[in-house]
């Protein structure tokens, strides 16, 4: 089982939601805080202005331009933060500190803010005021403007800041949160890996547990109960199936000695005969029941995954085939092979042998006279493919997952012999070694595919295929 990336890990995505959370809201919180504060030092500096052209309007309806001008000039030698610049109607300076006209709009009634030049020394610097243009009659106007250039120098920096902040703040997060979610992984990872194992019949494995007591040692300790559980199950089926292998199927084995024993000592034409045949006919079929049960039982259990080693499914297939090739060319009926080579996988070379002998007995059963029966081994991009496809009358779709259950038959004469329980040993089968098993149309008839993922198969191993190639087969019992 493969562990997730980093990236898409739960915990990092929440990691990453909540930094991102707290960033916009810091961000949000920050942005208003330096709205308002700037909005409370405009409205400082609007007052301060609205007072001096307030007292320098009195004046001048008091003592007229000349006045006014004898103010400005006044107040414009003493320095400071305060600015004024009185020009006739063609923006002719007649007083004040500034220079020329700045870019503004001669009648604008609201507050300006605007870029002025003052001599530093023996340079020119350029630097930031807000004010107010006041109209007079005769086309003059007064502008009156106040200094605020190391406020907006702090405002521009805190705007330029504001970005950075908040990457920075993104990218700590981040890294918090892969450290964070790399510590969730690491035991999650621990919790899988275990999981995996279990999963491929490792029934003694426990989930590590720390001596934190979090929650995830709380999970690993109620993971762990429920395996020493499950195992106690595991352990007692076992046990039960154990005990039925020796106390049924040698009673049903020695019932059918005695029967055929008898069948020795009888006229070959009497009516005994017969009824002793059916019923030593009866018994077989109760023991490949019986048998093909067990053997159901006990690879779903994983019990036989202890002999798992290196299987050459061309060999497999190549035995098989050739065991049943009398039977098909018995019922007319063609049976031909398409192996690749280096077909090697890691599996149970009987239960495989005994799965293809299902499929292939089943492909004989009920393909009719004349028609055609393939075996084939193919690597394909998923994995190895091991397939048997006939010209018979197939399977409806809809039945296609009913058939793999026990005991299901579709015929309901259920004249061919059989107990049903041929699909459910290969499904079981393909379960124990990873593999997909398919049931396909054939166009006409069925194919039946077992798909072994590439994780699980070994191809172009000549030396394994040869040690594998040497287990060729023997005689199978059909469960189908």
């Amino acid at each position: 089982m493969r562990a997730p990336s980093l990236l898409r890990s739960q915990a990092f995505r929440i990691v990453l939601l909540y930094v991102m959370l707290f960033a916009v809201s810091a961000a949000a919180t920050v942005a208003f805080t330096y709205w308002n504060t700037k909005r409370a030092l405009d409205a400082q500096t609007n007052q301060i202005i609205e007072a001096e052209i307030t007292g320098l309007s009195e004046q001048y309806q008091r003592q007229g331009l000349q006045g006014l001008t004898e103010v400005i000039i006044g107040r414009s030698v003493r320095g400071g933060p305060d600015l004024y610049l009185l020009t006739d109607s063609r923006k002719r300076a007649i007083a004040g500190n500034l220079d020329g006209w700045p870019a503004v709009r001669s009648h604008d009634d609201d507050f300006v803010e605007f870029n002025y030049q003052r001599r530093n020394g023996d340079t020119m610097e350029i630097r930031r005021a807000r004010g107010r243009v006041f109209g007079l009659a005769g086309g003059f106007q007064l502008l009156v403007a106040r200094d605020i250039h190391e406020r907006y120098e702090t405002e521009h920096l805190f705007t330029t800041t504001l970005p950075w902040t908040f990457a920075l703040m993104l990218m700590l997060g981040l890294v918090g949160g892969a450290l964070i979610s790399r510590n969730i992984l690491a035991r999650l990872d621990s919790i899988n890996r275990t999981s995996s194992e279990i999963i491929a019949g490792d029934l003694s494995r426990r989930v590590p547990v720390t001596r934190r007591g979090d929650e995830f040692d709380e999970l690993a300790g109620n993971l762990n109960r429920m395996l020493d559980r499950i195992e106690r199950l595991m352990k007692g089926m076992r046990e039960v199936t154990e005990a039925v292998a020796h106390d049924l199927r040698t009673p049903l084995n020695r019932l059918r000695n005695r029967l055929e024993g008898t069948l020795k000592q009888l006229d070959p034409n009497s009516q005994e005969t017969a009824g002793i045949d059916a019923a030593v006919a009866e018994t077989d079929r109760l023991i490949a029941t019986f048998n093909s049960l067990l053997l159901i039982a006990e690879t779903e259990a994983g019990v036989v995954r202890e002999t798992m080693t290196l299987v050459d499914l061309t060999a497999v297939a190549d035995g098989v085939a050739e065991l049943y090739a009398p039977l098909a060319e018995e019922k007319n009926l063609t049976l031909s092979t398409s192996l690749g080579r280096g077909a090697v996988i890691e599996g149970n070379q009987n239960l495989l042998s005994q799965a293809l002998a299902n499929l292939i007995d089943n492909a004989i059963k009920y393909t009719p006279s004349g028609g055609r029966i393939t075996v084939s081994v193919a690597e394909t991009a998923n994995g190895i493919e091991l397939a048997v496809a006939d010209t018979g009358p197939g399977i409806p779709e809809k039945d296609r997952e009913r058939v793999l259950g026990r005991f299901v038959r579709l015929e309901e004469s259920r004249n061919p012999p059989g107990t049903g329980l041929g699909l459910s040993l290969v499904a079981a089968v393909a379960r124990l070694h990873g593999a997909k098993f398919t049931l396909g149309d054939n166009h006409p008839g069925l194919r039946a595919s077992l798909l072994f993922s590439s994780g699980g198969s070994r191809t172009n191993a000549p030396r394994h295929a040869a040690e594998a190639a040497s287990k060729a087969p023997g005689t199978f019992a059909s469960n189908s």
